[in-house]
């Protein structure tokens, strides 16, 4: 029987079951590794096949949603780098997310949804978890999503 990784059973201790990685929906590659750094495109917050948060924050879509989009968008990060890794164990840190928030022109909380994201990578990893960050706030995203998250891990 194989043994469960350690960060598999840090998943399913937090109830966090990875899908299966996203197609990309245009021309490019899910990941790219250069040397011991993992580069993951940036993942919308798609549940079985549909974006699960659509919409725009400050005009309908409340700070909550926004925080649950940003983490199902680091559940989806994390699936995609378990499909080019082999295993999440091989992740030595999270080096950076980048956070991409979908709002009003009047919201400012973008920090505060981001965090949804953030708050997972540290569940997952601990300490390893902590990571540089940039949100930004955008006008629309791929399929009217709320949030979008890219990453950068380093790797062994």
């Amino acid at each position: 029987m194989a043994q469960t990784s350690r960060i598999d059973a840090r998943l399913e201790e937090l109830g966090v079951t990875l899908p299966e990685p996203a197609k990309p929906i245009a021309n490019y590659v899910p990941t790219v590794q250069a040397g011991n750094l993992l580069f993951v495109s940036g993942q919308v917050p798609m549940r079985d096949g549909k974006i699960a948060y659509t919409g725009k924050l400050g005009a309908g879509v409340p700070i909550e949603m926004g925080q649950q989009a940003a983490q199902l968008c680091f559940i989806n990060v994390l699936a995609q780098a378990r499909a080019a890794l082999g295993s999440l164990d091989r992740v030595v840190r999270v080096v950076r997310l980048g956070g991409f928030i979908a709002a009003g022109p009047e919201f400012t909380q973008h920090a505060q949804v981001m965090n949804g994201a953030s708050d997972m990578a540290v569940a997952v990893f601990d300490d390893a978890g902590r990571h540089a960050r940039t949100t930004i706030g955008v006008p629309s995203l791929p399929g009217d999503a709320a949030v979008e998250v890219e990453a950068v891990f380093e790797v062994a």
